[in-house]
This record gives structure tokens, sequence and C-alpha cells, in this order.
């Protein structure tokens, strides 16, 4: 059985695991995100995109 999530959620599930269960302040989370989000508009989008593409490994599988 394949079982399909968007990254945007497992992160989303994490970011809120680390601010319920370990303390992580609000607003370290939302500067985290602006980070990403501003990184994505820069030059290095292509590079990270490209790694995370192919550095998700599913089943066994690289997808």
């Amino acid at each position: 059985m394949t079982v399909s999530l968007p990254l945007v959620f497992v992160l989303g599930v994490i970011a809120w695991a680390a601010i319920k269960f370990l303390g992580v302040r609000l607003w370290v989370a939302v500067v985290i995100a602006l980070f990403g989000f501003w990184l994505s508009h820069t030059f290095l989008a292509p590079a990270i995109e490209s790694g995370t593409r192919s550095g998700v490994v599913v089943n066994g599988i690289h997808e």
C-alpha cells in the first residue's frame, strides 16, 4: 500500500510537534518558514528542489 503525503503537510506536523512538545517558540517557527519562502525565490531554489526530489526515498525507490 502506498501512502502519498505532501512534504508541506509532513513539515507542518513536525513544526507543530516542535512547538507543542519541544518548547520551540512560535516566532522561531515563523522566522524559519519565512526564511524558506525567501530562499525559494533565489538562485538556490533549483538546487534545493532537485536535492529534495533526489533525496526522497519511498519504499526503497527514489522518487
